[in-house]
């Protein structure tokens, strides 16, 4: 890599930080090794050379090169890594957005139609504020998970509506909680034609997008109440360390049972999926969930961040 090209890859790691994170200029000096005065000069070299727009049209080299390493690695049909050295989950969330916003609109920018399955969290929810508005009615959204909370109220992590208003399409939800009350409630709900038909839907569908959650005490799951704290140090007592739609798996990426599978109601997902299934995941928290769905293969695709990708290359 020529001088040039190393300050030009320098300058997009930089505008990464400033315009997309949030970081200040700083803060990108300290992460980075420079000066805040270098800092500055190249914020604002990235702006005069047409780097910046609404997004950053220069590739940083070494993420791309970390992506192309991981798809290859784990056998992927895409991967795509944003910069993180030494950003905390926030400004990685942040980045997350922005990328996974890009990776969707690729999908949605199709014009022929398209059947969208969408998960739910905090993550997807943020990419899908960060997508543009279009015109594509043609194409529909597809809940993958249920949309009434424990409260009985419609969850807040209920993207595919949001999804759907975006891109002016429909949206098809299940009409049913992540967990039933009991196995009886269970099999009541999905004996339901509705139900059915919108996760046959579901299966059925083009791509889906989901996020790789963690299990530990104050997960997602574990703070809105899903699973209780016994639950949660049950599941960790058996090796699980992430879980996708409420489906739990352990370090290796084999699926564990337990008693709540007795009353998920979100779609069915397996190991060594042949479905277009792009994951969205990244920070040192969730690392462990993220190798652990690669390595049951869990997601033809991924998202994530710098550190993930090299953690993953290492092992």
């Amino acid at each position: 890599m020529s001088r040039e090209e190393k300050k030009q890859e320098l300058a997009a790691r930089a505008a990464w930080m400033y315009y997309v994170a949030g970081v200040t200029q700083q803060e990108i000096a300290q992460a980075l090794g420079l000066s805040r005065q270098v800092a500055q000069r190249l914020v604002s070299s990235a702006r005069e050379m047409g780097m910046v727009s609404v997004k950053i049209d220069h590739p940083v080299t070494h993420c791309l090169q970390l992506a192309r390493e991981v798809q290859e690695k784990f056998g992927l049909d895409l991967c795509r890594v944003v910069p993180s050295a030494n950003l905390n989950d926030d400004a990685i969330q942040q980045m997350l957005a922005v990328e996974g916003a890009a990776v969707m609109s690729q999908f949605i920018n199709e014009e022929a139609p398209q059947v969208f399955g969408i998960g739910s969290g905090k993550t997807l929810r943020s990419m899908i504020d960060a997508l543009p508005w279009v015109d594509r009615p043609q194409h529909q959204c597809v809940s993958m998970i249920g949309a009434i909370a424990r409260d009985d109220s419609g969850t807040r992590y209920d993207v595919p509506l949001k999804m759907a208003e975006k891109m002016q399409g429909k949206y098809y939800f299940i009409p049913a909680p992540l967990y039933a009350d009991t196995p009886q409630d269970k099999a009541m709900w999905v004996q339901h034609q509705v139900y059915q038909r919108v996760t046959d839907r579901a299966l059925q569908a083009d791509v889906a997008f989901v996020g790789i959650g963690e299990v530990m005490p104050g997960c997602p799951l574990n703070a809105e109440g899903f699973i209780t704290d016994a639950q949660v140090k049950a599941l960790n007592a058996r090796g699980v360390v992430g879980e996708m739609l409420g489906h739990f798996f352990n370090q290796q990426g084999e699926r564990v049972w337990g008693e709540t599978d007795e009353l998920l109601t979100s779609v069915l997902l397996e190991s060594q999926t042949q479905r277009k299934i792009i994951g969205f995941s990244g920070s040192e928290r969730k690392y462990p969930a993220i190798r652990a769905a690669l390595q049951g293969g869990w997601v033809s695709g991924l998202v994530t961040d710098e550190d993930t990708a090299l953690k993953l290359l290492r092992e």
